[in-house]
């Protein structure tokens, strides 16, 4: 299948590691962190490089594609306008006005003073997000890991209670507890 593709051959034993496909602490963590990164800087072709840098970094595949999908037609004027604001800040340059329009001739205008508070913008901005997913997601899983193992084992308890209780420690009904 996708393992076999001859034009993926360069990623050679990569593409078998279990973490590319398989949900695990550390691959949807660092999926969700660097997909997030990518996502939030102005680049072409973002899922060609999600994936790439997912088979490289050995984190979930799909979830590393999927989530670059922050950024789409009606998400990405507001998500780059910020990161724009944030670096012109992070900068010291006095942010642009400027009126959007979605044509080749405005970017290719404006990308000359709007480029490098952009970069910079996102690359920060990425960075935070991406960093606190991955923080987010590696502590929300351990709390639920150990909220499961918590309530499990007090499951067991309980049982062990109850069949002792109706049992007897030895695990066989006593003179005075018949079987019911």
């Amino acid at each position: 299948m996708v393992r076999e593709h001859r034009q993926l051959q360069f990623l050679g034993e990569r593409l078998h590691d279990p973490n590319l496909w398989h949900l695990n602490r550390r691959s949807v963590a660092g999926a969700l962190g660097m997909g997030i990164l990518i996502a939030l800087f102005p680049l072409p072709l973002q899922m060609v490089i999600a994936a790439l840098a997912a088979v490289w970094l050995r984190v979930n595949l799909p979830l590393a594609v999927a989530t670059v999908w922050i950024t789409n037609p009606l998400t990405f004027p507001p998500i780059f306008y910020f990161n724009y604001r944030v670096g012109a800040w992070l900068l010291d340059h006095p942010p642009r006005p400027f009126h959007f329009e979605f044509s080749l001739g405005w970017l290719l205008e404006e990308a000359g003073a709007l480029w490098q508070p952009l970069v910079v913008g996102s690359l920060a901005v990425g960075l935070v997000l991406g960093s606190l997913t991955y923080t987010g997601v590696r502590l929300a899983w351990r709390l639920h890991v150990v909220y499961r193992r918590r309530n499990s084992n007090l499951s067991r308890g309980k049982a062990r209670r109850r069949a002792i209780a109706r049992y007897g420690p030895n695990g066989r009904p006593g003179p005075d507890r018949g079987l019911r």
